[in-house]
């Protein structure tokens, strides 16, 4: 599905530059140039006594100026590829202003003074559109991915990056609105400085959701080390908190500090500004992604029509008992398989998952198959996993049992709530296709396992990750050394 996806996106921006020149050889066959005049030198309408001269007249031809309120607007039309000065003139003769053009070797005219361009108005328009096509590509992929499609990265990218597109589609496009009203005010140097700055103009716009999401996460991490022990895991949402807002402020530190320098310099810092934006919006939108997909999954009641129950097992007292935690996965696939039993009359087999760990008097898949015959489970629906180590063994060797009862099974499996998204991932990539139900858990527990479930998300695919995030890093600080 994800190739799909960049496919479509692919063919999008291939339709808008098709579009945009088209627009360009049939629509925008000359370019309008804005030229400002010096403070006090002209008003609306008054412009008596004034002209207008090409250096060259054999590049570019220009037209009757129309006066404005503090600028000259001059319709260009080129004649051959090369560059030149075009003047305005006082009634003595003398230059007050001027811009300075280059024609291509298509008869593009490029107004190096502005930034403009024949036919910048439709690739103004191209932008925008783009991010919000690619905004709704992913979200029409994220809300196809049903069932076990559901439990991949890519749903987390079309998640997270969504709203990265959305947000950024809106700002360009309020750049475009500005140009199209207000041309001679709002050059495309000032729009070029949008598109680059998405990245940045996204951090700064979800700065109060970052900082709120970051406080909520102190105040749950706080609760938690009322009932549990301190150590790494369990402060792990105020190691994040911390890193959210820091990163933040050394954004805005970053994004508030004017340059002076050369040209050169200023591009400089500019790529390093965007780089920085980049990569913190990156793991931004991979964060908000992973959240929305652990919200979902978590929340999510598959179809009564299941074969196989698998219930991940995880630490049990010594004396068989099921803590809270184990109890609570136990109860949540007993529930699910009574409902299911009532309403269509199909029981499916449980299979408790989990080998005996250290300091364990018997195997974690042993301790629940007794906790679910005490609950009222036919001993005969239960086919104990006894050898696994962890999520992934517990869906491996779990979908061998599956395997061999029936190859067609329909399985779902349990586990704590803030679990399911990572565990289906897991469930993929073991072979397992599975749906996950989940049991709650404490309010002031949950975010910062979840946290922890997200990690591990990103550990497991940090090659893959960095590479992508190269890639956007790429692209960003090109369009800062491209368009200055």
């Amino acid at each position: 599905m994800a190739e799909r996806a960049f496919k479509q996106i692919l063919i999008c921006a291939a339709a808008l530059i098709v579009f945009c020149v088209i627009c360009r050889f049939t629509v925008y066959n000359r370019y309008t140039a804005y030229i400002p005049l010096p403070p006090g030198q002209a008003k609306a309408g008054n412009g008596s006594g004034m002209s207008v001269e090409a250096e060259m007249p054999d590049v570019v031809k220009h037209g009757e100026m129309e006066m404005g309120d503090g600028y000259v607007r001059v319709p260009i039309e080129p004649e051959r590829s090369g560059e030149s000065f075009v003047y305005i003139r006082d009634s003595q003769g003398e230059n007050i202003a001027s811009t300075y053009l280059k024609v291509g070797p298509l008869g593009t005219v490029y107004d190096l003074s502005s930034g403009g361009f024949t036919g910048d108005l439709a690739v103004l328009i191209a932008v925008p559109v783009f991010w919000f096509l690619v905004c709704a590509i992913m979200l029409w992929h994220f809300f196809k991915s049903k069932g076990p499609a559901f439990y991949s990265y890519s749903t987390i990218y079309y998640a997270g990056f969504s709203l990265f597109a959305l947000i950024s589609g809106a700002v360009i496009l309020h750049a475009a609105i500005q140009h199209m009203m207000n041309p001679q005010d709002y050059s495309m140097f000032m729009a070029y400085s949008v598109i680059k700055g998405a990245s940045a103009m996204f951090m700064s716009l979800t700065a109060p959701l970052i900082v709120a999401f970051a406080v909520a996460m102190v105040v749950c991490n706080i609760a938690l080390l009322r009932h549990e022990r301190p150590r790494v895991q369990n402060i792990l949402g105020i190691i994040i908190s911390i890193l959210l807002i820091a990163g933040e402020a050394l954004g805005w530190f970053m994004f508030t500090r004017d340059f002076s320098g050369s040209e050169t310099m200023a591009r400089v810092v500019e790529t390093i500004k965007n780089t920085y934006a980049t990569v913190f919006v990156y793991f931004e939108c991979m964060l908000a992604g992973s959240i929305i997909c652990g919200v979902r999954a978590a929340r999510h009641e598959p179809d009564r029509d299941k074969d196989f129950i698998v219930i991940l097992g995880c630490w049990f007292r010594k004396d068989g008992s099921l803590p809270p935690l184990l109890k609570g996965r136990a109860d949540r696939a007993i529930s699910f398989w009574r409902q299911q039993t009532a309403e269509t009359g199909k029981e499916a087999i449980l299979i408790p998952s989990g080998g005996q760990g250290k300091n364990e008097t018997m195997p974690e898949a042993e301790a629940m198959r007794r906790y679910l015959v005490s609950e009222g489970i036919p001993a005969d629906r239960i086919r104990p996993e006894d050898k696994s180590a962890n999520t992934y063994q517990n869906m491996e060797f779990s979908g061998k049992i599956v395997r061999d009862i029936n190859p067609d099974g329909k399985v779902v499996f349990a586990t704590t709530n803030y679990h399911v998204f990572r565990s289906g991932v897991w469930a993929g990539l073991a072979g397992l296709p599975a749906e996950g139900i989940g049991s709650s858990t404490k309010w002031w527990f949950w975010p910062n396992a979840f946290m922890r479930e997200t990690i591990g998300l990103l550990k497991n695919r940090w090659k893959q990750e960095l590479l992508f995030l190269i890639l956007l890093v790429a692209f960003f600080g090109t369009l800062s050394v491209i368009l200055g």
